[in-house]
């Protein structure tokens, strides 16, 4: 067998489909069926089977790809590794950031180090909640990522990137958007939107009630910031959520929180190993120097 072979039945267990993986494969259908066809020759079992017009995976076939899929993964990061230390001013960087980073931290930080003089280092993007952006670092999905909690995971290490304002948001109408700050045990006799426990922020939420010792009626959860600002903008409840750019698009009313939160930090997320590559130790440097404690 051979690496391109290789690649071929990756994509192709991927896809599900032998069109679409000879057209990412930039190669011929009949390439690709042939391709497979030596590869079971030489394995000796058969590795994928007809399932209507598509093809899918054989337990043999799923057996194998959960060898070969990581290890193509681990050859293709070595290359890269060996690219980036030959031109440390070039390369590509997967760079995870949870959701409300998305809106001006991540956006900046990009901007500005292609500014500095790094217009060949080129970035791939991927979003998620925090424990998703741990995953990525940690399947070597994403080289660095933006998250709002610290996992035990000895392989990577975390700092504090920033810290974000928690504000209260009310429906236009509300009786409480009459006001411009507001105490959190004025808030307990309305019903709330809240953070499911999918999301980064719901453990620091729940610590912050407990500490104050109330006792909110949650009537909706969910997971993702918008969808947070679109229930409340439709009268479904009042939300406690990060002071973000997009909340003034929304038809909803921001409060001030009078309580003395928690610091609610964000942490810049890395694999020990990887700051030995010159281009992401530069861009994590670059991070940590150019970001305050409050991003305005």
């Amino acid at each position: 067998m051979n690496l391109r072979q290789l690649e071929f039945f990756v994509t192709l267990a991927q896809t599900e489909h032998m069109t679409q993986t000879a057209k990412e494969s930039n190669t011929s259908q009949p390439n690709i069926s042939h391709a497979m066809t030596m590869l079971e020759q030489e394995i000796g079992v058969t590795l994928f089977e007809k399932k209507g017009r598509n093809i899918q995976l054989t337990r043999h076939g799923r057996i194998f790809y959960e060898y070969v899929a990581p290890a193509l993964a681990e050859i293709e990061k070595g290359q890269r590794k060996l690219q980036e230390m030959v031109d440390p001013d070039s390369g590509e960087i997967q760079f995870g950031f949870i959701f409300t980073m998305g809106a001006n931290l991540a956006p900046k930080l990009t901007q500005s180090f292609h500014q500095k003089g790094y217009q060949k280092i080129n970035f791939e993007f991927q979003q998620g909640n925090s424990n998703q952006i741990i995953q990525m670092l940690l399947d070597d999905r994403i080289d660095i990522g933006i998250c709002s909690k610290v996992s035990s995971d000895s392989e990577l290490i975390y700092q504090i990137l920033t810290q974000e304002e928690m504000v209260v948001v009310v429906p236009l109408e509300h009786p409480l958007a009459k006001h411009n700050t507001i105490s959190l045990r004025e808030t307990i006799q309305y019903p709330y939107v809240y953070y499911s426990k999918q999301s980064g922020l719901r453990p620091y939420l729940d610590q912050q009630i407990k500490n104050l010792k109330l006792d909110l009626n949650i009537v909706c959860e969910l997971e993702e910031d918008h969808s947070i600002l679109g229930f409340v903008g439709q009268n479904y409840g009042i939300a406690i959520m990060p002071n973000i750019p997009s909340i003034s698009s929304f038809p909803v009313k921001k409060l001030t929180i009078t309580d003395a939160l928690e610091d609610r930090n964000i942490y810049l997320a890395v694999k020990k190993n990887n700051l030995e590559i010159p281009v992401l130790k530069k861009f994590y440097d670059f991070c940590l120097e150019n970001t305050n404690k409050k991003w305005d």
